[in-house]
This record gives C-alpha cells, structure tokens and sequence, in this order.
C-alpha cells in the first residue's frame, strides 16, 4: 500500500513481538512493520517474543506479496560475544533482504561497510539523533532515515526537514522514556541490565518521594511519563516533514495493537483524502478508553512539565499489562574484598605489563575546581559544557585563565550532551574567533565531531557516546577521536575485551558519580507546586540537593543543570581504586575522576590519593583501605558483573 501526501510518501509504521502477532498486524491498516530477531535488539526479555531465522525471511516474504514493508531491528549496544554473532546475522538478512536495518551500535555500520553488504540502515532512536550535524554525518555514512529523539518538538524537525534530504521517523503512539535516548545508564549499572541492551527493569517506574531543603514532598511516581498519543496531531506531523509515524509496542498484544494501527490509518487516509474538512477527534474516545497508561504529546510541542507524569496504575512500575512489577529498588552493590580479588584476577589473566602509565583527568564543574585539579597534578582537565545550579558556566576569561597557568596539564573544553543549532553557533563562535589556550575538546555527539574536527584540536569522546565494544571504538576512531571514555554500563568482561582490542585509546571513570539518568523532565518543579508532608534531612547530600528517596530509603541524588535540564546521580561513589594496577596494565590511557559535584575539600582529597596511586601503583590497596566514601559508600557499578 502506498499513501501521498502533495507528492511525499507517509507511511505507518507498526510493530510485532512475535510471528503470531505480525500475522495479523500485517494485514491491519499499517504500511511497514518492524520486529527484531532472537539476537541483537532492543526487547530481549521474554524468551518466547522476537523472530527466528525462518520466521524473519516468511515475514518478510509475506510483507512485500501484499506491497508492504519490513523493518529488522539491530538496535541494542553489542557485547564481544554480540560481535561474535554480528556477522553471520547481517550477512543472513542481506540474504532474505528486509526494507531496512534499525540500528544503534555504531559497530554495525562499520561491520556492513567492511563487510559490503547491500544493507539499508536506518538509525535507532537510541542514537538520540537531534540536530543538523548528525544527521549530515549520518546521510555521509549511508543511512537513508534516522528515527528522531522522542524529546524534539515539531518546530525543530520541520527546521530541520527544511534543511536536510534525510527521512524523518517519529514515535507517534505507545511507551516512552523519561530520558533522554542512550542517555539513562541506571539498570545496566544496578541489575548489569542495560537499558541500551534490551533489557531495561525501569527504575525510572518506582515510587519515589521528593526532598529538598529539609522538606519531603508526596511525588510517588516522579518519572513514570505517560504513553505518547498523537492522533489528533497527525496533520501537524506530516506538515513537519516526517515521513514514517511509528508506533511503538513489541511487547504487546495483537488485539491491541491491530485496533490502534486501524485507528492511526483511517485518520492519515481521511486527513490525505480531506484535509479542510478533517476530524481529527474521530476515534480520540476509543484510544483513550482502551490505552494502558494515561495519554501525553510528550515534548512533541514542547518540554510538557508535571502533565506528562501517569497517574493510572498500570505504568507506575507494573510490566506492560500483565500486573508484574518490572524491578523494585535495591542497593548499589558494595565494594567487597571477595569481589575486588576476583576482578584483580580476571583483569591480569593473559595481560603483560604494561611499560605507559595512565594519565589522571577529572571533569569539573566551577573554576575554583579547575584551580583545585590543577594543584593536585591533574594531567588532564576537562571544563564541562554542562554545569549544576548555582554554578554559571565557564566564562572565556576563567578559561584563558586556566590555561595560561596549566602547564603541563592539558585543558578540554567539554560540551553539552545535548547539541542544538544555537549551541553549536555559540561554540562555533568561541573556538573559531578567540585562541583559548586548549588542547581539544570532550565531545558528546557524532555532529559535533564533523562540526569542530577542522579546528585542529585533539577530539576525546564522552562516556554519553556509549562505547561499549572494539568495533564501535574503531568507528569513531575513524571519525577523528584521539581517545574515548568507555560506556560505563560496560560489565568487567566487556570492558576488558574493549580496552585491549580497541585501537582507539580508552579512558575509564574510575571514581565519582557518573550521570545515570539525562533528562528534560525537572524534578525541581515538583518543589513549586506541591506542599510537603513533613521536614527531613537528607542522609549524605546537603539538603539543598534534591534527592529522590526510593521504598528502601535509598536517596539519589538529582542536579538541575544551567540549561534546565535534570542529571541524576548514582548515590554511592563509583571506586575502581584497587585495580587501577591491572587496568593500566591493559592499557587504559587515562583514570578519570568524575568530580563535577564535589566540594573543593573532597575534590582535592580523592586527586591526591588517585595522584598518589597513578605515581605507584603499590599503594592501590593502602590507600584503598585508608579512604572514606563521601556519601552513601562506594559501588563497583557495572564491574560488579562479568
């Protein structure tokens, strides 16, 4: 089937869970239906859903008799062992030939190109695709259509759609995120069950009180955003440029779904059909009473505030619609001596010493931190783009300051992680037109990498890049990286594999909190408008640090950033101290500190004992005996999993 609107193609993009399911979603009203298979996706935890070898080339044999399109999904961060796979799989669907590959991994574009393989791609939300640059590099690279960050509005895409040739995709109903894309990193480094690997246990769905300034505030659900509904916004989709309206919903049932795809296609047919005279508001009353959580237009028309968090039961932590709770709170797993002995033992097993030594690099958020690093002999600093309330950001002044007095201690410029048009202009303004004195810059996204490479400047990449295996190492080597922080859900074996097989330099977050969830959503709002309930302490954080307190009493921490949005912390520190030996053995070009939210007291403590451990590694143990946890204790984070 094919539908036109003034010429351009509109297609509805369905999804299915299972062979069972496509059958009937493939003869609904959708035009393309996308599905996975039993490796390499992003819906990994039921055994029973997801598509055989055989099932995939008879779906895809059946989609195109009846004129219809299939979609494969490759979209979760790949594993060594995935790697493993990764080329008997791509080399089986170049065979049975689907419309296009779904994909996250940087790895598999470097694998179909190596490999030659006539293989469409689209990019995966989960690449968080959202502005101008990205989507260049993106079409340069071959992929014909990227399915745009759940967190852009309708402004944006259609500036964007006037700018670009590339297809647009956008979720149009179904499941969303609180974070932003690839950008929520808490359940792989709690359950070693990454949510960038199809394996997500929703922390973001638990119940969580608010406090802040000594106030506890009745949030229950905080982060549990509604289901995305456009279906009365379909005409102001379309006139944004985007050409594929997706539906998500892999895990759910037939039923379900084949009432909604018929829904969503009559509506685009009669708005193609009429478009003066359109009811948008046709069906609205049968969606509503047949959704499985309360229904939002999430950030299509903007950040939507406390009206996008659900108030019916099912999506406040329950899985889907069968009544089961996804995951409950538990600890960040402690530092134990039992634990810590066997990572010394698998990180030394067939590694020869190593004659370099690591470099120590912190990120920091104020310029007193900056002085602070500088004292302590840091080797690497990096100024970040992103600074938490009531820090300002770095002026140009503080900078060249910095770098008149850094000496042998080389200064990056960090960037945001998330990269608009006017954040590139303004960056583009400040390196193109003053000297600052820097060596490089801490780069977040694929755009800025193509923007600012011409510069000269040394480019490292943030841990936001979610570097999890060799291959997808090697591609942003090939991108212009000098050297690149590791994916901090990467478990031990994982990490291991891709330090030593990686022919892009790695760095390491060895200590401090990195961020575990990246969102627009502002927490802080919840404190305006709500009363509190009773007055209370936080535990570890000042009480001016809004913490979110879980059903076990376990607080974390949540910043509000100098572009609003909001940055959740771990709760324990991240403390790989007792084998900074092997890992430098393996070769890790740099121990970084992660010290944006410490006082300047426990920023200089911990430089000068990770100084101190860098210059002999001898003193590792020692010194990991003698340190204290400046709050709710230290966590081996993904390194607690092999």
């Amino acid at each position: 089937m094919s539908r036109f609107f003034n010429g351009k193609e509109i297609e509805l993009l369905a999804p299915a869970g299972t062979y069972e399911i496509f059958e009937k979603i493939i003869h609904s009203g959708a035009d393309a239906v996308y599905f996975g298979g039993k490796i390499l996706n992003m819906r990994m935890h039921r055994k029973d859903y997801n598509f055989s070898n055989d099932e995939i080339k008879k779906a895809i044999e059946i989609a195109h008799s009846l004129n219809k399109k299939v979609y494969i999904t490759v979209n979760n961060l790949l594993s060594h062992q995935d790697l493993n796979d990764a080329e008997e799989y791509l080399k089986f669907l170049e065979e049975v030939q689907p419309d296009a590959l779904i994909v996250q991994d940087m790895s598999i574009i470097e694998l179909v190109n190596r490999l030659n393989l006539k293989l469409e791609l689209h990019s995966s939300v989960m690449m968080n695709v959202h502005n101008l640059e990205t989507i260049n590099v993106l079409k340069n690279l071959g992929v014909s259509r990227v399915v745009l960050s759940r967190d852009m509005d309708l402004k944006t895409i259609r500036s964007l759609h006037n700018q670009s040739n590339m297809e647009f995709e956008y979720f149009t109903h179904g499941d969303m995120c609180v974070a932003h894309g690839a950008q929520c990193l808490y359940s792989g480094m709690i359950f070693g069950k990454s949510s960038n690997r199809g394996l997500c246990m929703k922390p973001c769905r638990w119940n969580f009180t608010i406090k802040k300034d000594g106030y506890v505030y009745p949030t229950e659900f905080p982060m549990a955003v509604k289901d995305m509904s456009m279906y009365e916004h379909l005409p102001e989709m379309i006139h944004a440029g985007i050409v594929s309206f997706k539906i998500e919903g892999r895990m759910r049932d037939s039923d379900y779904l084949v009432k909604l795809i018929n829904y969503y296609s009559d509506s685009i047919d009669r708005y193609i059909e009429d478009p003066l005279s359109y009811d948008r508001k046709k069906d609205s009353k049968a969606i509503y009473e047949n959704r499985k959580r309360d229904l939002s237009t999430c950030s299509a028309f903007g950040i939507p505030g406390l009206s996008n968090i659900n108030r019916r039961y099912e999506g406040t932590g329950k899985f889907y619609s069968h009544g089961r709770v996804f995951s409950k709170p538990i600890e960040e797993i402690e530092l134990r001596d039992d634990r810590i002995k066997e990572i010394k033992s698998n990180l030394s097993e067939g590694i020869n010493s190593a004659s370099h030594k690591a470099n120590l690099s912190v990120k920091v958020s104020s310029y007193d931190q900056a002085k602070v690093a500088l004292e302590e002999g840091a080797d690497i600093i990096y100024l970040s783009g992103e600074v938490f309330e009531p820090n300002t950001p770095f002026s140009k002044s503080e900078i060249l300051e910095i770098t008149k007095h850094k000496k042998d201690t080389k200064i990056y410029l960090a960037l945001p992680r998330m990269m608009f048009e006017d954040d590139f202009s303004r960056y583009a303004q400040l390196l193109n037109e003053n000297n600052l004195g820097i060596d490089g810059l801490l780069v977040t996204n694929l755009g800025a990498i193509e923007k600012f490479k011409h510069l000269g400047l040394e480019l490292v990449g943030d841990y936001s890049l979610n570097i999890y295996n060799h291959e997808a190492a090697l591609f942003y080597k090939n991108q212009g990286l000098s050297s690149a922080s590791l994916s901090v859900e990467a478990p031990l074996n994982d990490a291991k594999e891709t330090i030593t097989k990686s022919t892009l330099p790695i760095e390491v977050i060895v200590h401090g909190s990195p961020v575990v969830m990246y969102m627009d959503h502002d927490l802080f709002e919840n404190t305006e408008v709500l009363e509190p309930t009773k007055t209370e302490d936080n535990k570890y954080y000042n009480n001016n640090v809004l913490v979110l307190r879980d059903d076990k009493g376990y607080e974390h921490p949540v910043y509000r950033d100098n572009f609003g949005r909001n940055h959740m912390l771990l709760y324990k520190e991240l403390c790989y101290l007792p084998f900074l030996k092997e890992l430098n053995h393996m070769g890790v070009r740099s121990f970084r500190i992660e010290g944006f939210h410490y006082s300047l007291d426990n920023l200089r403590s911990i430089l000068n004992v990770y100084r101190q451990a860098i210059d002999n590694f001898e003193k590792c143990i020692p010194l990991f005996n003698s340190l204290s946890p400046n709050y709710g204790g230290f966590t081996l984070g993904a390194f607690q999993f092999n």
